[in-house]
């Protein structure tokens, strides 16, 4: 799609008094730049639908391609219970996606939401199609980290990944480390719908974040092993308490400490929708990267 640039201009001269002004005005057709062409690997998940309708309706981008192994063949438009198909049916294979829009030479983004062992093989096969990519995979080991680090560093070629999507949970955890130079008690409390990967990644995260940081917590039980008291994530005496409860949001919550004071912080996630603003951003940021980013927050 092409923009219509138009300028005005007016002249002034001296001119004998009976003459007349004439302004010019001229236009020019300038091409307007294209969209970025988004594939979404796992489309058919609960997050990838969201993924797909938030991508529909934002600027400056576009559905693609959509992978899955689930509803193979259905237009994902229905799928995502949209007003209109979109035309475009899911697929099993990633490559044949990435090759179709690779011809296209227009900017192209791989948002994976598939499962930790496909993520390093997925982000080759994007970058070898000139296509960058957003991770946001839970569990993904530290050597997966380095290595896609390493390859991407090797290829200039931009995929950042995201433990969290969630600006609001992102905020936590800076309020967090912010909190952390001030209160020597901190426990961390989650609570979730199911029992599924416990201590949570956001828990996790946290934690780790507030180790290292030359403070020790919680100095008066750090050894106890009462196992009601939660679980210590690292050396320095952070505790998690996690509690499963069906009908429960998402929800975490860190309790700092001090003499005569308790400061508390608290996010809590009601539904998938929450994690679009943060992906949307990704994928604008991730499309001028040519290394490995690791977190969102850099962006914020």
């Amino acid at each position: 799609m092409a923009t219509l640039s138009c300028q005005f201009h007016l002249a002034i001269h001296r001119l004998p008094c009976n003459a007349r002004v004439r302004p010019s005005f001229s236009c020019s057709v300038q091409p307007s730049q294209s969209n970025i062409k988004v594939v979404i690997n796992g489309a058919a998940k609960e997050i990838g639908r969201a993924a797909v309708i938030a991508v529909t309706k934002a600027r400056g981008m576009e559905v693609a391609g959509a992978v899955d192994s689930y509803c193979v063949g259905e237009d994902i438009g229905k799928v995502c219970d949209m007003e209109e198909p979109l035309e475009i049916p899911i697929v099993n294979d990633l490559t044949m996606v990435l090759g179709s829009i690779s011809q296209s030479k227009e900017t192209g983004v791989v948002v994976d939401f598939t499962k930790p062992s496909a993520v390093y093989d997925n982000v080759k096969q994007a970058t070898a199609f000139g296509l960058r990519s957003v991770v946001y995979v839970p569990r993904i080991t530290v050597d997966t980290i380095s290595a896609l680090s390493a390859f991407c560093e090797k290829a200039s070629m931009g995929c950042l990944v995201a433990p969290t999507l969630s600006i609001g949970s992102i905020l936590l955890q800076q309020a967090a480390i912010s909190a952390s130079f001030h209160y020597n008690n901190v426990e961390i409390v989650e609570s979730r719908a199911h029992a599924t990967d416990l201590p949570s990644p956001d828990a996790i995260q946290i934690a780790n974040n507030l180790s290292n940081l030359g403070q020790i917590y919680n100095r008066e039980d750090l050894s106890t092993d009462v196992s009601a008291r939660g679980q210590v994530l690292g050396e320095d005496g952070v505790r998690v308490h996690s509690m499963v409860l069906p009908g429960l949001p998402s929800s975490t919550t860190v309790y700092f400490s001090g003499p005569g004071e308790v400061y508390t912080i608290k996010h809590d996630i009601t539904d998938v929708q929450c994690l679009m603003p943060g992906l949307l951003l990704a994928i604008r940021k991730v499309a001028r990267l040519k290394h490995l980013v690791y977190g969102l927050e850099k962006f914020l």
